[in-house]
């Protein structure tokens, strides 16, 4: 999923394949967003590159964080 050898960087490329997967629902309003550490593993990226495309999300509006339980897709996730 993640194409080493694209000039776009990791975050971003990570940040937009769980951007296509809020908005196409696979992880519904509500439902928790997969932790640092399941990403790092699931999209072969470091953990601070996971952390800085989860940080997008949040900033996006896309989701919000509850500290020491993870992050949540928002209700309304803007655009």
């Amino acid at each position: 999923m993640i194409d080493p050898t694209s000039e776009v960087p990791r975050w971003r490329q990570a940040h937009a394949i769980l951007a296509d997967r809020i908005r196409a629902g696979t992880y519904p309003p509500g439902s928790r967003v997969p932790s640092v550490v399941a990403l790092s593993e699931e999209l072969g990226i470091s953990t601070p590159t996971a952390q800085k495309a989860l940080r997008q999300l949040r900033e996006d509006g896309l989701t919000y964080t509850v500290p020491g339980f993870g992050s949540y897709v928002a209700d309304r996730p803007r655009a």
